[in-house]
């Protein structure tokens, strides 16, 4: 607990649940600043890159909107906005269903998978990075201790 001290530059003993949230948010902002640095010349937020990702797994067919929602990892997520940035991007494409004019579909265009080829390898880089200083079985604890925590 030294080390969250010193960074909350306080010396009070914090309760181990409360130091452990501190620190799990601590964490991930770390992570996620990290992640944005290597998305800032791509012009990409982490939700925007995400619902790349989605859209690449769809393999040339179309999704919609609350169908990314649902796959978003945050879901606090505007994914209209999302979206509508990605389209003025040139990344994705957005076309009204014929059958159901009220359902818009979503589809990754050729720049946005273009976009997404030079991104990754920058990603992969930086996970591995953010990860190099814990074991295989330490990754996997902590992935267990995270799904642990949020069911």
């Amino acid at each position: 607990m030294k080390e969250l001290n010193e960074i909350l530059k306080t010396k009070a003993d914090l309760p181990l649940s409360q130091a452990s949230v501190i620190n799990l948010f601590y964490t991930s902002n770390c992570i996620k600043d990290d992640l944005l640095l290597r998305l800032k010349p791509f012009d990409l937020s982490l939700e925007q890159f995400n619902v790349l990702r989605i859209l690449r797994g769809q393999k040339g067919k179309t999704i919609n909107l609350q169908d990314i929602q649902e796959r978003m990892v945050s879901k606090m997520s505007n994914t209209t906005r999302l979206v509508d940035k990605l389209i003025k991007k040139k990344f994705v494409n957005r076309t009204i269903c014929k059958s159901n004019r009220r359902k818009v579909e979503i589809l990754i265009t050729d720049i946005g998978l273009e976009t997404l080829a030079e991104v990754d390898p920058l990603i992969d880089a930086a996970e591995k990075n953010i990860t190099k200083k814990l074991t295989h079985e330490e990754l996997t604890q902590l992935n267990t201790l995270l799904i642990k925590l949020r069911n």
